[in-house]
């Protein structure tokens, strides 16, 4: 007998974020002592009649009122079928971004590894079992953290001295009047006269500059000093084709997009497009591990390399099955807090600054599934009223 799901929950729990803030315009979290945000995070169980159940705890955001319109779906379904459920799924929601399919199709993954006794990456086909992490830091901030350009080098110093083999920097945010194109332009300087030698270097605008022109000054920057790759920097939101064509054919530092796009279909004409050298995708963001997967091959078939954005015990089974692939985004990093993961693994998993061996790596979880223990005490001791059953 096939087995089959019985009842799926969502439960939303809070935890708090220690020493953290807002920017100017609320948007980017940044360092600020002494301060107490109150996050929320989405928790997942798939119960089916084999007692194995399925669970995923979200990393970063996704839309939980996409997951209630397809949920009871897939009560009575093989949860095996992944990939047919995965095709009714992204059908149904054809008018949404499809950011809500991703969580679930992970907890099927975590249930199809626990049901063969396999860690999920055998399962998709397994490359590798550990491989480097670049540190990827908060935005800047005007509060004593990473806030002048001689923080951010030192700060990447301390890196390379744990053994991080690649540097990401995200700027500063806020209002018009605080945004400083010339304070970008020297922390890429500050950064790459320290290490840029001994260290692949990024830069993540996180689409902050206002112009295509400030992004222009910024890429000539980051092309003085070999930067790896130039990623999302300017306010067409990630998504414009013809602009990071533009982009790309004025600089000599390879671009990374498609963060903010979502699906195969998008990522693909990214590609034919040459609007990116690298291509970017999430298994929250792209519709799961299956469509994640989809994406990496779609990328192989072109040549090009697939980066993963965000860390996670989903994003490392993916990575531990991908060829070509260079790094894992350990996110977000700071010399003087934690960064957002909730207090939820047990058993030693941790996606934190010192994660790291002293090769600068991480490695898969090897049990079955995700690998990963949940404190599901913690979350249920935690949860707010967004609570939902579908059976």
């Amino acid at each position: 007998m096939a087995p089959e799901i019985t009842r799926i929950e969502t439960m939303e729990f809070e935890y708090p974020l220690e020493d953290l803030g807002t920017d100017g315009n609320g948007f980017n979290l940044v360092y600020e002592p002494g301060s107490t945000l109150q996050a929320t995070q989405l928790a997942l169980k798939v119960h089916t009649d084999v007692d194995v159940t399925g669970e995923y705890v979200l990393v970063t955001s996704t839309a939980p009122d996409q997951i209630e319109t397809y949920a009871e779906y897939l009560v009575g379904k093989n949860p095996l079928k992944r990939e047919r459920h995965w095709s009714e799924i992204k059908r149904a929601l054809r008018k949404y971004d499809r950011m809500g399919i991703g969580p679930l199709d992970i907890a099927l993954w975590d249930f199809a590894g626990k049901y063969y006794d396999a860690p999920i990456h055998e399962l998709l086909g397994t490359y590798r079992t550990e491989f480097p992490a670049y540190a990827s830091t908060y935005h800047g901030d005007d509060n004593g953290g990473l806030d002048s350009p001689e923080a951010f080098a030192d700060f990447a110093e301390e890196c390379l001295e744990l053994g991080y083999q690649g540097f990401k920097i995200h700027g500063w945010g806020g209002s018009d009047e605080a945004r400083d194109i010339q304070r970008e332009v020297e922390t890429v300087h500050a950064v790459g006269e320290r290490v840029g030698d001994e260290m692949d270097l990024m830069f993540d605008p996180a689409c902050e500059y206002e112009t295509f022109a400030d992004a222009l000054k910024v890429g000539r920057a980051c092309d003085d000093h070999d930067f790896f790759w130039y990623e999302d920097p300017y306010r067409d939101g990630g998504i414009s084709q013809h602009g990071h064509r533009k982009l790309g054919e004025m600089l000599e530092t390879p671009l990374l997009q498609t963060e903010h796009v979502r699906g195969l279909e998008p990522h693909a004409d990214f590609v034919v497009n040459d609007a990116t050298d690298f291509v970017r995708t999430d298994p929250e963001y792209d519709a799961g591990i299956t469509g994640a997967m989809k994406v990496v091959h779609m990328a192989e078939a072109f040549g090009l390399d697939v980066e993963f954005h965000a860390p996670g015990p989903a994003h490392r089974h993916c990575i531990a099955a991908t060829r070509n692939t260079n790094y894992y985004e350990l996110a977000l990093v700071h010399p003087d807090c934690d960064n957002t993961t909730p207090p939820i693994y047990e058993g030693g998993y941790s996606d934190q600054l010192e994660a790291i061996d002293e090769n600068g790596r991480v490695e898969v979880p090897d049990g079955p599934g995700l690998g990963v223990d949940y404190d599901w005490d913690y979350i249920e001791d935690n949860l707010t009223d967004e609570v939902h059953v579908f059976d």
